[in-house]
């Protein structure tokens, strides 16, 4: 008699362990169902820049799911898509303050995750917090050694700061060269490393230093033509950086500007030879003539200049072809 009230008891039991777990299941089942309902839509609606909506939708999906990391970054991205930099208003500061909430908590999930530690870090350098963000996109070097666009993104962090922190251009040149040295034969780091050089300030104190940053461009940019010797695009890099050489330092003496202008109409002409339907080297060919030459040997100005102008005919004219091209590509693509 016992022994029956005991197992009427166990199986009344194991009757409530198996409806309580299927209902717990099926609760989890369709939260996770509604969560990604709401994340779908979210994702959709971000996609489309409507950013306010997108929040209360990522918001929705973590009240059903609040272990769905993507829906914690990507609720932080829209914040930040909203937050102005800069501006010191009460809402602004608000959607600061819940997009780094949004990103740390995803991060915190995921400490590894590339895409996360990019984008807090990315927050933090438009609140301009130099330390944190310099920490997390450090990380990322840690994470990834071997992928050289890592090495481009912490450079040109650093360069934003190149007139505000000790050290920040000597940190970006170190990584431009870096990206060169582990890996010497891709031409692409030699071009990202000469545009560094040329696009940093202008000293109105050293002019030597400016000068000095543009021959160290053409140097790199001169690697670049090792390795690409065919490039029209490296040649035209090599004939516009020595045409802003002869141009901008007027301090030169005019042999040392003519030289500069000569090596740079080389190179352009180069770059019109290797590829006579590239249309840019005839539109620098033609600032060359009017800009510097016609100046530096004004008794050749009424020929500079009419060349000139033949020059940006040409320019001109293979704009408007390529144009048409791509045009009737886009057609036959619609088409097809």
């Amino acid at each position: 008699m016992y022994r029956k009230r005991t197992n009427g008891i166990l199986v009344a039991i194991l009757a409530f362990a198996i409806v309580f777990t299927f209902t717990s299941c099926e609760k989890l089942r369709v939260s996770k169902l509604k969560a990604n309902y709401h994340f779908s839509k979210a994702n959709n609606l971000f996609r489309e820049g409507m950013y306010r909506k997108a929040i209360t939708e990522y918001e929705n999906a973590l009240k059903s799911d609040p272990n769905l990391i993507q829906a914690y970054r990507f609720l932080g991205e829209s914040y930040k898509s909203l937050f102005k930099p800069g501006v010191e208003t009460a809402i602004n500061k608000e959607l600061e303050t819940k997009a780094l909430d949004a990103l740390k908590k995803a991060h915190e999930i995921e400490p590894n995750n590339k895409e996360i530690i990019y984008s807090l870090g990315d927050m933090y350098d438009k609140i301009r917090n130099f330390d944190e963000a310099e920490k997390l996109y450090l990380r990322i070097l840690e994470l990834e050694p071997q992928n050289m666009s890592n090495y481009y993104v912490v450079a040109e962090f650093y360069k934003r700061y190149a007139g505000e922190k000790p050290d920040s251009a000597q940190k970006a040149e170190s990584m431009y060269l870096k990206r060169i040295e582990a890996d010497p034969e891709n031409p692409q780091g030699y071009a990202y490393v000469a545009n560094y050089y040329e696009n940093l300030p202008a000293s109105a104190d050293n002019i030597d230093q400016s000068m000095l940053n543009f021959d160290k461009a053409a140097l790199f940019t001169s690697k670049r033509i090792g390795l690409q010797p065919d490039n029209a695009e490296a040649w035209l890099a090599m004939g516009i950086n020595r045409w802003s050489k002869a141009f901008r330092f007027q301090n030169l003496t005019k042999e040392q500007r003519l030289a500069a202008a000569r090596e740079s109409q080389k190179a352009i002409e180069k770059a019109r030879d290797l590829d006579p339907n590239y249309p840019e080297p005839y539109s620098w060919l033609s600032v060359l003539y009017k800009s510097v030459l016609s100046k530096l040997e004004p008794d050749k100005e009424a020929r500079y200049n009419a060349e000139a102008d033949r020059y940006i005919e040409k320019f001109q004219d293979l704009r408007k072809r390529a144009a048409e091209r791509k045009k009737l590509e886009d057609e036959l693509k619609k088409s097809g």
